[in-house]
């Protein structure tokens, strides 16, 4: 069985001292580039990987950082967590993911394995959890950052969804439309999607509408969903408008729309919410609400490094988000 390669094999092969193979792997601008090379060849032909699991224990710091995101289906978590994990992978963090589709209670477990496992903060997503969770992350003295929600209350790195989805309401709503559907993600521990649902009603109520005569068909995340939902909507409301919680479900009654013969905008205006590159693949293009996903990664990247270095406390940033023009809303006929 051929032995495992040791820090004293990479020296020995390169001709240099451990603590020149250390500052090569740990601090590699502080050695020269001729013997950086040297090392590093060693490195790969002996195979060498170093012992995270000791440096981790002398140091007390795991450089680990943890996100627990709803779902990895679909592309509206993607575009931001890669930015996260490329930025903390600049910082020499590595990231763990896992996923809880949905679910309160997957979630709690998955906080408690990623703690267990050294993570030292925490990405979630939206604020809607048990206090129970807060509290054993408190205990643990484990930062955990929000995103993709934000609440001046609480840490957070997002956006607005209640005023973000208002103002692309009120846009449709200044075009004339009158009779609006909705298709939204399930509501139920999900303060993203109530959130955007009551930017519509919001929106509704200021150009003089009753919001509690807007029909909400509720959806799970997909393509398909979202077509069923679309076809609930124009069985018993037939909207000249649309309003989809997420560019998936938009997306999914784009798709219907066609099932049905309609010509969007033409027959029925269609939005969708994230901005993620689906609405720019599908035809005609969606009107959306683009969200800064990259800017947001970036940000609770760099908050959470500095929290988990004991550098600050974490804080609320609220990011900014656009309407993006696509050729799904237009004026009713």
């Amino acid at each position: 069985m051929t032995n495992t390669p040791t820090l004293e094999d990479v020296a020995a092969r390169a001709g240099v001292s451990t603590a020149t193979v250390s500052r090569c792997l740990n601090a590699p601008e502080k050695v020269i580039e001729p013997t950086r090379a040297r090392v590093m060849a060693a490195v790969e032909a002996l195979g060498y990987a170093p012992n995270f699991s000791a440096r981790a224990l002398a140091a007390k710091r795991t450089q680990t950082i943890g996100a627990v995101i709803p779902t990895m289906e679909n592309a509206i978590f993607a575009e931001g967590l890669q930015a996260f994990q490329e930025r903390l992978g600049e910082a020499g963090y590595m990231l763990l993911v896992a996923s809880s589709s949905y679910d309160p209670a997957r979630e709690a477990e998955a906080i408690r394995a990623l703690v267990a496992r050294g993570a030292e903060g925490l990405l979630l997503i939206g604020h809607d959890r048990d206090p129970a969770v807060i509290e054993f992350l408190a205990t643990q003295s484990v930062p955990a950052l929000v995103a993709w929600a934000h609440d001046a209350a609480r840490p957070s790195i997002g956006f607005d969804n209640r005023a973000a989805m208002a103002a692309l309401a009120a846009r449709a709503l200044d075009l004339g439309h009158r009779r609006i559907g909705v298709i939204s993600a399930p509501r139920a521990g999900n303060d993203r999607a109530r959130a955007r649902v009551e930017g519509v009603r919001a929106a509704a109520g200021a150009a003089g509408l009753n919001p509690d005569d807007i029909p909400v068909i509720e959806a799970p995340y997909g393509i398909e969903a979202g077509g069923e939902a679309f076809d609930r909507l124009m069985e018993t409301a037939a909207p000249s408008l649309v309003i989809c919680g997420n560019d998936v479900l938009a997306a999914g009654a784009l798709k219907r729309a066609r099932d049905w013969r309609l010509s969007v905008p033409r027959d029925v205006s269609i939005t969708g919410f994230d901005g993620i590159e689906l609405s720019r693949l599908v035809t005609p293009a969606l009107t959306t609400v683009h969200v800064p996903h990259r800017a947001m990664g970036v940000a609770a990247a760099e908050a959470l490094m500095a929290a988990c270095a004991g550098e600050g406390e974490l804080a609320s940033l609220c990011l900014k988000t656009e309407i993006s023009d696509g050729e799904t809303l237009a004026p009713p006929r």
